[in-house]
């Protein structure tokens, strides 16, 4: 008899992030902007009151548009690379090592950006997603007619001149944006 606790010679509370890590990529609907790889490891597990996530960024790439939550703490940890955290519209580097914590309800927005050569990897700690929660985008104010988890009333909070877009992605963008104008389209 097979005991349905175990997966092979482990038993199954037991996972590699690459054995949950999800194939596809993910994008924002009406965007095609490609974001990072994510493997849902409490999920995995059965785990209902925390959220963990390895989080796997390839060169040019984020791990979101940059947003805020109104109850949902988040924590984040880098485990390789040199990824960039964007907060607020200002730009910090970030090293294997350092962390990073977002206290529910602040309003501080946020994304980790990739503009190295090599391949990011971050843990991602936080609650379980909550129905109630609201998200604030404040780069992508459009989302709000899409998103019924909207955050009308999020702190406000000054915002720095960075448009939270990785250098490839801003490139790719003002290129298209030329060809066009070139085209007359």
């Amino acid at each position: 008899m097979t005991d349905p606790t175990r997966d092979g010679d482990r038993p199954s509370c037991i996972r590699h992030w690459s054995e949950v890590e999800k194939p596809q990529e993910k994008h924002y609907r009406g965007d095609d902007e490609l974001m990072g790889f994510g493997a849902a490891l409490a999920r995995q597990f059965g785990l209902r009151r925390l959220g963990i996530h390895h989080h796997r960024l390839p060169p040019g790439r984020r791990t979101s548009f940059p947003h805020a939550e109104e109850l949902e703490e988040e924590f984040i940890y880098v485990i390789e690379g040199n990824p960039e955290v964007w907060l607020d519209g200002e730009v910090y580097p970030l090293k294997p090592g350092d962390s990073v914590g977002f206290p529910a309800g602040t309003g501080i927005s946020h994304t980790f950006i990739n503009n190295t050569d090599a391949e990011v990897r971050l843990l991602v700690i936080g609650e379980a997603n909550k129905d109630e929660n609201r998200l604030f985008y404040p780069k992508n104010l459009d989302l709000k007619t899409i998103r019924p988890d909207w955050w009308d009333d999020a702190p406000e909070r000054p915002l720095g001149d960075h448009d939270g877009m990785p250098d490839k992605v801003r490139a790719a963008k003002a290129a298209k944006k030329v060809a066009k104008e070139t085209t007359g389209e």
